[in-house]
């Protein structure tokens, strides 16, 4: 055991403040790209994976979900973290000083109110603790940068100020990722199932396929649609649903998905975080 925690980005990045919160007793290992991320749990550089699923402003992560099924690791639990954007500067910086801010594309749209209000140029940066290091590196008053107060604690930044999003309510969910599989029972809450799987080629195949979870009464909170192997017709689906699988009707809804799938693959059981309902 390692007793790291591997994520994608620098230092600083909302990732690493994920991994702060859910794994506090874990060292952070920061990754260039979500496959070095996979790659570091695979080889036992790290034993578990950090890595964002959705946003509830933007979706769903980008090729995230083309990467779960192929990375060989299994998901044992979630986390929830609440984006809060800061205006971060070298020390000493006063708001008027500033005239431009560097940040990732998505940190600089979701403060499009701030930004316009004290009338500061946008600088695209490649992310956001980046962006943070960056102003540290240069020194210039004039730039600030768009991220988490862990980046600024991190880079030795002032916070000029402090949740200055647009939506109160944005959230990221990550999926925390092991090698080794954990399907038993934990804590008191809902356990989550998390699957794969391709439909038959036969007429209303997802229809049918669908049919048993509202039959068994078993609770689908997600399922997203996405192409695979460049084709328009080989679509994947990837589903969250509430329960285990030795539930008695959620055995009984797999066991009718089974029928109309030509594939259906197990990516993890976790307990659902209760950041979830709220």
């Amino acid at each position: 055991m390692t007793g790291r925690i591997a994520f994608q980005g620098e230092p600083g990045a909302y990732s690493h403040q994920a991994c702060r919160d859910a794994r506090p007793d874990m060292e952070a290992l920061p990754c260039r790209t979500f496959e070095d991320v996979i790659e570091a749990v695979r080889k036992g550089d790290a034993d578990l994976a950090m890595l964002p699923v959705e946003n509830s402003t933007y979706g769903r992560v980008a090729d995230i979900h083309h990467l779960l099924p192929e990375s060989g690791l299994h998901i044992i639990d979630e986390a929830f973290v609440r984006v809060h954007i800061n205006l971060l500067a070298v020390k000493g910086t006063k708001l008027d000083d500033v005239r431009a801010v560097m940040s990732h594309t998505v940190l600089l749209g979701q403060c499009r109110g701030f930004l316009q209000s004290h009338g500061l140029e946008r600088i695209t940066g490649a992310d956001t603790a980046g962006s943070a290091k960056i102003v540290a590196e240069q020194r210039d008053p004039s730039v600030a940068a768009l991220a988490s107060e862990l980046a600024g604690e991190i880079y030795g930044l002032d916070v000029l100020a402090r949740h200055i999003e647009d939506k109160q309510d944005n959230t990221t969910r990550f999926l925390i990722m092991s090698r080794e599989p954990n399907l038993a029972r934990r804590g008191d809450g809902t356990m989550m199932t998390t699957f794969v799987f391709r439909v038959r080629n036969i007429p209303a195949a997802l229809y049918k396929a669908m049919g048993g979870f509202a039959t068994n009464g078993v609770n689908m909170t997600k399922l997203e649609s996405y192409m695979v192997g460049g084709s328009f017709t080989a679509t994947q689906f990837y589903a969250d649903i509430e329960g285990h699988p030795d539930d008695h009707n959620v055995r009984l809804a797999l066991d009718e998905l089974r029928y109309f799938t030509s594939q259906l693959d197990l990516l993890g059981v976790y307990p659902a975080d209760p950041r979830r309902q709220s």
